[in-house]
């Protein structure tokens, strides 16, 4: 079995552990496109011969171009970072200060792999006024992921990152090319109150508007689109247009240990070759799924 390639970040939802059923699922083609790269999780463990990788968080994407361009000055300057002088309250608050006053990009990305390995549970959150507020993870020696930087650099080569919304990334897919996308998870229950329905700023006219276009790229332009989600009465209905395997994956719902389940996850295959059908509009999703 050959070996899988672990991201050098931590990331919540990331797909290592998903990785076979995923890339069984994914189709042939000349490239990848991922409008929701996250850690890259996905992208490490496929051979297509190019990608494109998007996500709408510009430290990440910025950190990721950094890496692709100068890989061995990033590492050598980001470990000074991960010593034992800086593994302290006081070290990281003081670190994360820099990087919210930080306008060099060099510099945040630095900081953000330090502080996605010394925060809380490697979480990435922001306020309202954009100030990334994770609070200190208090770990005995936090990880310094060369061997996956160095990975990740090398595959990067044949990557183009982007910074931009999942719609104008759909847009600029074309025939030959396999759309793999991972958006915020629906929520697991479902109110009534729909205004206020989303999960890390991806509202359910987002989650709406993912599965009508997956289903027009691959029934009008012919171009294969996967979706992982949580397997809800929601989500069944959004990808009603597509293929679904659900399988039960091991989530962190809890900061404490008795947090720890079983979750349903959902894969969605939209083909070209499957006949279209009408995807269920927002209207009807809202009164089915707040029945």
């Amino acid at each position: 079995m050959k070996k899988k390639n672990r991201a050098f970040l931590k990331w919540a939802g990331g797909k290592y552990n998903l990785i076979e059923p995923i890339t069984a699922l994914l189709p042939e083609g000349n490239k990848l496109v991922e409008p929701f790269v996250g850690a890259g999780s996905v992208f490490l463990n496929t051979d297509y011969p190019s990608y494109v990788l998007n996500d709408v968080n510009p430290d990440l994407i910025s950190l990721f171009k950094i890496i692709k361009r100068r890989p061995q000055t990033f590492i050598n300057d980001a470990r000074k970072l991960f010593a034992d002088s800086t593994n302290s309250d006081q070290a990281y608050y003081a670190l994360r200060k820099s990087f919210n006053r930080s306008q060099d990009d060099y510099v945040r990305a630095l900081l953000f792999l330090y502080l996605n390995r010394h925060g809380y549970n490697g979480l990435c959150r922001y306020n309202r006024s954009g100030q990334f507020n994770v609070p200190f993870g208090q770990y005995r020696k936090p990880y310094f992921p060369q061997a996956e930087i160095e990975i990740f650099a090398e595959k990067a080569q044949r990557a183009v990152f982007t910074c931009m919304s999942f719609e104008k990334v759909f847009r600029r897919a074309r025939k030959g090319d396999v759309v793999y996308c991972d958006p915020p998870y629906a929520p697991l229950t479902a109110t009534a109150n729909f205004t206020s329905y989303a999960t890390a700023g991806f509202s359910l006219d987002q989650q709406h508007e993912l599965a009508r276009r997956a289903a027009h790229a691959a029934h009008k332009r012919g171009i294969p689109v996967l979706i992982s989600n949580h397997d809800t009465d929601l989500t069944r209905l959004l990808y009603a247009d597509a293929d679904l395997k659900t399988l039960q994956v091991a989530r962190f719902i809890s900061p404490k240990a008795d947090g720890r389940t079983k979750v349903a996850e959902l894969l969605a295959l939209y083909t070209p070759s499957v006949a279209a059908s009408n995807v269920i509009s927002l209207a009807q999703v809202k009164r089915k799924v707040a029945r």
